[in-house]
């Protein structure tokens, strides 16, 4: 068909006429647009299906899609046998602790309990579409990531000619779809090709299929570790294994046009619709199981993936695709409403976030970073496949910061807050399944390192269930090395599970797990001088305190967060036996033991004592605040149960201050919820959106593409956000429904759906002039709902009774039933 003047005109007009529906479309929602292409990775837009991960860049001529596959790591299974002599250590730094007080002495002898650093998460590689136009201006530009269909677009009209571009990745058929369309018939020419930063060739099938095979090193070192003369990527393990392999096949579909294939990649001529599917697998077959000498076939999996693929047509992919993921995404919905004259949304969501950042109202927005939340855990993390690393599922780096790995002293367990709350139960299981693996390894460890029963893990962990504290024989610094309480924290997340979900199955393969954590804490635990069970070596996770003569140090004894997670996994494995009617004697020692665990104390200012002695901090506003663990995540201090610590809890925040990465303020949010002040929380929550700009230079905060700004990026800071905006709205971690625990006064009038609480019950909200209007609750499963609210509420005849400030009222549900509760006029 011959291109015309008219036609060319009626093009232009179609393509305004769609660029103005998208913008309104995405002002109106849960979109994210902007009207220029990505220049840096954190204006790229992420997606994935928990297996393949792309960051899209929406460019005219030469478009990037850089690529991840979730179980592409270096190295293979943890050694044994790694630091046979840390055992006698262990001794010498007691007694330099509880005898002594000698604290460099504990911390040199600290560095010689050390094992080797963990292996890291690898880039697949680029996916670039170089585009011919001989030529022409670019108008009509617009990208957006429509996270109600997890798809993102790009439109552009080049030459009079509108172009279109289509990326999802599917799960269920675990490929990733693009599809490209132009206004005009045969009017796309592209060439496309693979790269990767790692050891790979390319090779040809047919006319339309280029394939990428390649092998991971056996070994990266982290990016901070840089030793004078060590090779920091090794290819080549000659004393153990060898890094996997992995493949990526892309394969172009076409009614129309031409497709040829080399090694150079596809080149497509004159085509007027272009489908193209990328699958990607690698030999990885288990935390146990040495990837290269006993992998899984990559070929064969990625080969059968993409041949199911290329059957179906695009139609079908699609629409399987948006059907799985809203099966997810659309359990929650949240509403606030906006009374702006001129909505912020009429704005790309960069220069949206700036304007936000620097005062504007923009409540849409802050629903659409909720929403995100979700919709990145849906992307990174799906059963089958390993758990949302530091990054989720995104990484372009080859020695990426902190190695992109399992940072298991706060950031892979933030990844999971929201998991359960926000109704995305199904995606917390790739960390539970992860902890099987990591309580073998962690077995070993104990054994070695403290001869000690049951399992352990430190800071830092992989793929690999890496559980040793980490160092290199000695290299790394005890105050975050040498931290023990790593896998006792992780057993929160199973007893977590079953809290919401109320499944006695998986709490009975659950169980053991907690158990063994369990073991390895009451040996690991001793007494002290004054009769109290206290940890010891112990640090507060990255942070520092200063001994007598002023110097700072990191290890002492029985720090709080140490003696708060000891405390909740008791209680939680005392409570998990209750449940499943076993185990009452060793129920009985745990509850002997928590009696006298080393106690709560405050400090001099009525702040929650970091440590067990009122030593000065290094830095009073570091970033981790983990003595405050027993407020969020855990239960130990609420203002109901231990209201003096409660206050003393609430000092502390005080002084450390509300500044921070972006993980940190994160975490700020919930512990104000948790506080019971919404005003302080929501004041947090435009802190965690400051704008912080590609180049990270604004702080921490949130970049263009509403990525976590640590900076650099670090997902846990998007999940936390999340996390932190539902417990502002539900609580439910003391037994109760307590329904809209911290409103803030920003938030006069709005609604959300589909939220979990503990006890299985699944809570919708309404709420006006800052006061509850109507919930409803509905049961999962038989039990009681304990309901509280700071309002005179009735459900059916029954009126609620008042306690303190509250209101509260017992209702006994069967699965499946609802009750509709509604304030008192």
């Amino acid at each position: 068909m011959k291109t015309t003047s008219r036609h060319i005109v009626i093009a232009s007009f179609i393509i305004f006429l769609l660029t103005v529906a998208h913008q309104i479309n995405a002002q109106s929602g849960l979109s994210l647009w902007y009207d220029k292409p990505a220049t840096e990775w954190v204006e790229a837009l992420p997606v994935g299906n928990g297996r393949i991960g792309g960051m899209v860049f929406g460019r005219v001529e030469e478009e990037l899609i850089q690529l991840n596959e979730s179980t592409l790591y270096s190295g293979g299974p943890v050694k044994q046998q790694i630091n046979p002599d840390a055992f006698q250590y262990l001794s010498r730094i007691r007694e330099a602790l509880l005898k002594d007080q000698d604290y460099s002495k504990a911390d040199e002898l600290a560095r010689k309990m050390q094992g080797y650093y963990t292996e890291s998460y690898m880039p697949l590689g680029d996916l670039l579409l170089k585009q011919s136009f001989n030529g022409g201006s670019v108008s009509g530009y617009h990208r957006e990531l429509d996270i109600r269909t997890a798809t993102a677009t790009t439109r552009f009209t080049v030459n009079g000619v509108n172009y279109t571009r289509e990326v999802f990745c599917a799960a269920p058929a675990n490929v990733m779809v693009i599809r490209i369309r132009s206004g005009v018939p045969g009017a796309i020419n592209l060439s496309v090709a693979l790269k990767s930063p790692l050891h790979y060739v390319l090779s040809a099938k047919a006319s339309n299929e280029v394939i990428m095979s390649g092998k991971a090193p056996a070994h990266v070192d982290p990016s901070y570790y840089n030793p004078k003369g060590r090779q920091p990527v090794i290819y080549e393990d000659t004393t153990g294994c060898n890094g996997m392999r992995f493949q990526c096949r892309v394969r172009a579909v076409t009614k129309t046009g031409r497709i040829t294939a080399d090694t150079s990649g596809l080149q497509v001529k004159n085509a007027s619709e272009l489908v193209l599917i990328l699958s990607a697998a690698t030999s990885f077959n288990g935390f146990d199981k040495c990837p290269d000498k006993e992998g899984k076939d990559e070929q064969a999996i990625a080969d059968a993936l993409i041949n199911r693929a290329a059957q179906r047509s695009y139609a079908s992919l699609q629409q399987e695709h948006v059907k799985d993921y809203q099966r997810y995404f659309n359990r929650v919905s949240f509403t606030l409403k906006d009374t702006a004259v001129t909505s912020g949304s009429a704005l790309p969501v960069d220069k949206r976030l700036k304007a936000y950042s620097e005062g504007g109202y923009d409540p849409a927005l802050e629903t659409l970073y909720y929403q995100y939340g979700r919709y990145l855990l849906i992307s990174s993390s799906r059963p089958g496949g390993p758990p949302a690393n530091l990054q989720g599922i995104w990484n372009k780096e080859l020695r990426a910061p902190w190695s992109s790995n399992y940072t298991i002293n706060i950031n892979t367990q933030m990844n999971y807050w929201p998991a359960e709350s926000t109704n995305l139960s199904e995606m917390h299981t790739p960390l539970l399944q992860w902890l099987r693996g990591l309580s073998v390894t962690g077995a070993r460890v104990a054994r070695e390192f403290y001869h000690c029963n049951g399992w352990v893990a430190h800071h830092n962990s992989d793929i690999w269930g890496c559980a040793n504290p980490v160092g290199d024989l000695g290299a790394g610094d005890p105050v975050w090395a040498n931290w023990y309480m790593g896998g006792n924290w992780l057993c929160q997340h199973l007893w977590e599970h079953y809290a919401f979900t109320r499944d006695k199955q998986f709490l009975e393969e659950a169980y053991p797990i907690m158990k063994q954590a369990a073991l390895f804490s009451l040996d690991w635990l001793v007494k002290d001088s004054s009769g109290y069970w206290v940890t010891a070596p112990s640090t507060s996770p990255e942070n520092k305190f200063r001994d007598a003569k002023g110097r700072a140090q990191a290890v002492s004894v029985a720090t709080t967060m140490d003696m708060s997670i000891i405390w909740d996994l008791f209680t939680n494995v005392i409570e998990a036996a209750e449940a499943l009617n076993k185990d009452q004697a060793f129920r009985n020692r745990l509850t002997e033991v928590r009696k006298d665990l080393y106690p709560l104390r405050k400090g001099s200012n009525g702040e929650l004592l970091e440590w067990y002695k009122n030593f000065a901090e290094t830095d009073p506003q570091h970033r981790h605040a983990s003595h405050l663990f027993g407020l969020h995540p855990g239960r130990q201090i609420s203002k109901r149960n231990s209201p003096e610590f409660f206050a003393a809890a609430r000092k502390s925040l005080e002084i450390r201050g509300d500044a921070g990465t972006g993980w940190s303020r994160g975490w700020k949010i919930n512990w104000w919820a948790r506080l019971l002040d919404g005003d302080h929380a929501y004041k947090l929550i435009r802190q965690l959106l400051n704008y912080s700009g590609a180049d990270g230079k604004g702080g921490g905060g949130t970049y263009p593409n509403l990525f976590d700004a640590h900076p650099p990026f670090q997902i846990d800071g998007n999940f936390a956000g999340t996390a932190g905006m539902t417990e502002m709205l539900l609580q439910s971690h003391l037994g109760e429904v307590h329904l809209l625990p911290a409103l803030p006064s920003a938030w006069k009038e709005g609604a959300i759906k589909g939220l979990k609480a503990r006890g299985g019950f699944t809570v919708d909200i309404q709420w006006s002039e800052g006061r509850l209007r109507k919930a409803t609750i509905t049961a999962t499963t038989d039990g009681t709902c304990n309901i509280r609210n700071n309002r005179a509420f009735f459900v059916n005849a029954s009126r609620a009774k008042q306690e303190g400030d509250d209101f509260v009222l017992s209702v006994k549900m069967k699965k499946g039933q609802q009750c509709d509760i509604r304030p008192l006029e």
